[in-house]
């Protein structure tokens, strides 16, 4: 058995560039972090003795005897891109509920192609396996999804990630240094708003308005720089400025990025001290990540007190092998 743990990320800027489409064209950049906030995906491969050869597990439970009868697109495409032919069991968990805007269909592709490397004695750099997890999403699953989900998962860490027009992407940690770091994170709040979304149907609305929102995804992209510049000096009362700045051009990218329960939440946030904020992934529902000085946090708190908080804090690993016990590698700390 294989066990992977792979985090859920928070986007803070740049969102929408990270899709092929635009990037191919004009280029794209991101400054995002991962949480300690995970998917645990375990992997055997299932003994001969079952009347079936699959068994999935995770909101539901699947049995199938060939992979493509397996109901789960990224389970039965992860196996298929693979050329994994024995029977496999499959459990999913995470922390955080799906489509909510934290990337959690990207870390379980990640998480599950991690498994299933490892299950089979080999071992895959976090390049390749960002990569691959793209691959399966947007050319197998033809999912509407971007690219950044993935590297965030894959890799860990607080990066800023730049897609380049001819589909090479680089990650580079950002230059934060820890004191730093630690001001932004408890001037961070993150709030469940209560109900979830398909992310892929505001997202191919956002697609097929790019060429009508050329210059709000440009200015985007510029806010990508402010923002490391705004970490590099440590300034980071504008943080939350810049967050209001982005969520406000997000906001015209497509409808239902927002909508009247949310910017209630968001106004009322605002009224209590918040100085920023942003609802994550596609919008429409989810997580909303807000900027608040620490002495305005309780009132915050009490305005946004029928919400769930979700305490968190910055990591670094991405995708890791937490448990493997295989006839060939043994047991692995």
């Amino acid at each position: 058995m294989v066990i992977t743990r792979t985090p859920y990320r928070i986007s803070f800027f740049g969102g929408g560039t990270d899709h092929p489409k635009w990037f191919l064209m004009h280029g794209g950049a991101v400054i995002s972090t991962s949480i300690d906030k995970y998917c645990y995906v375990s992997c055997r491969n299932l003994p001969p003795f079952f009347e079936h050869k699959h068994r999935i597990v995770y909101s539901h439970i699947e049995t199938a005897n060939d992979t493509d009868e397996i109901q789960h697109p990224v389970v039965r495409e992860c196996i298929k891109f693979l050329g994994h032919d024995e029977g496999l069991e499959v459990h999913h968990d995470g922390d955080l509920p799906a489509r909510s805007g934290i990337g959690t269909s990207s870390s379980f592709t990640v998480g599950l192609l991690h498994a299933l490397h490892v299950l089979n004695g080999r071992t895959i750099d976090k390049k390749t396996l960002a990569a691959q997890a793209i691959e399966v999403e947007q050319q197998r699953i033809r999912e509407t999804v971007g690219s950044q989900d993935q590297i965030a998962a894959a890799y860990g860490g607080f990066n800023h990630i730049t897609f380049h027009p001819d589909g090479e992407i680089t990650v580079s940690p950002l230059e934060v240094s820890p004191e730093v770091s630690a001001e932004l994170q408890c001037h961070l709040m993150l709030f469940f708003t209560g109900f979830t979304r398909m992310a892929s149907l505001i997202e191919k609305s956002k697609i097929d308005n790019f060429s009508k929102r050329e210059k709000e995804l440009s200015h985007l992209m510029q806010l990508v720089n402010e923002a490391r510049h705004i970490l590099k000096t440590g300034a980071i009362q504008e943080f939350g400025g810049l967050l209001h700045e982005n969520w406000r051009l997000k906001q015209s990218l497509a409808e239902g990025v927002t909508n009247e329960v949310i910017d209630s939440i968001y106004e009322d946030a605002l009224h209590a001290g918040a100085r920023g904020g942003k609802i994550l992934g596609a919008g429409g529902g989810g997580f909303l990540l807000l900027f608040v000085p620490p002495s305005s946090q309780p009132m915050v708190r009490e305005r946004l007190r029928r919400l769930l908080e979700i305490p968190f804090k910055f990591e670094t690993e991405g995708s890791t092998v937490i448990f493997n016990h295989t006839t060939l590698g043994g047991v692995v700390p």
